[in-house]
């Protein structure tokens, strides 16, 4: 599997990164995991905009889908050879309306569905393209979802948004490279069920034996050094930051 770092920045994009987005390829098959903000057009660096095979949203917040209204607009109004035909798109309950609520004015209530098929996720083990993925509720205030992607005896997980989580440390188990939010700094926030520190990434990473550590979605309020840190003091495998452009061989 490749795995290229689209958008890496936490809650809002940084004058480097657009929010959340992470395209995974195996066998000319191309997944993207979240759409965030000022995803779309950091995509079309690495693929495409109509060579995509599927998508997957870990939630419904801005900066991990707010671009799937931009995408919509670019595969409803193609106007190199007509209208595209629906792309799977697998997120929580509620995906459609929650897209169509924040376009704002579709041409009709269903025209998310005519370029985009929606499938709702919930706790399960299921096939995308060559890919079985599986998927567990993670701690966030909304509907939120970790992903395991395996192929060719080899694994990524992602976390989404969350709080410590024992369904994420089951998701990450021995994986091979695990992908963990780490918005908050140690010592500073401290809300539970929301996002993790760069410590308790860590912690996770070595609950689950993940063999590789990559933090993503700090904000850029936030000093990505200090997470960077307090992971690498709590777990004693490979630790980087995610960066745009960036692409890992799993």
């Amino acid at each position: 599997m490749k795995l290229t770092v689209v958008g890496c920045s936490g809650s809002f994009p940084s004058a480097e990164s657009a929010c959340s987005s992470y395209l995974l390829e195996a066998d000319g098959f191309r997944l993207l995991l979240d759409m965030g903000n000022g995803a779309l057009g950091e995509l079309q660096r690495h693929c495409g905009l109509y060579d995509l095979d599927a998508i997957f949203l870990s939630h419904l917040h801005a900066d991990h889908c707010i671009d799937m209204c931009a995408y919509f607009v670019a595969r409803y109004y193609r106007h190199d050879g007509g209208r595209c035909d629906p792309i799977p798109v697998y997120g929580p309950e509620g995906t459609e309306h929650r897209l169509t609520t924040a376009y704002a004015d579709t041409p009709t209530a269903s025209s998310m569905s005519e370029v985009f098929d929606f499938h709702t996720v919930k706790p399960s083990t299921f096939e995308i393209g060559p890919f079985t993925v599986h998927t567990e509720r993670v701690a966030h205030p909304v509907e939120a979802y970790g992903i395991r992607v395996e192929h060719g005896g080899r694994s990524l997980t992602y976390s989404g948004d969350t709080g410590v989580s024992a369904h994420l440390d089951e998701l990450a188990r021995d994986t091979d490279l695990f992908l963990c939010e780490a918005a908050f700094t140690h010592g500073k926030e401290n809300i539970p069920d929301l996002h993790l520190n760069g410590r308790e990434a860590g912690e996770t990473a070595t609950r689950a034996g993940a063999r590789r550590l990559v933090l993503t979605h700090i904000p850029p309020w936030t000093d990505p050094q200090v997470n960077l840190a307090d992971a690498r003091a709590a777990f004693d495998g490979p630790v980087e930051l995610a960066a745009p452009r960036v692409t890992y061989e799993i």
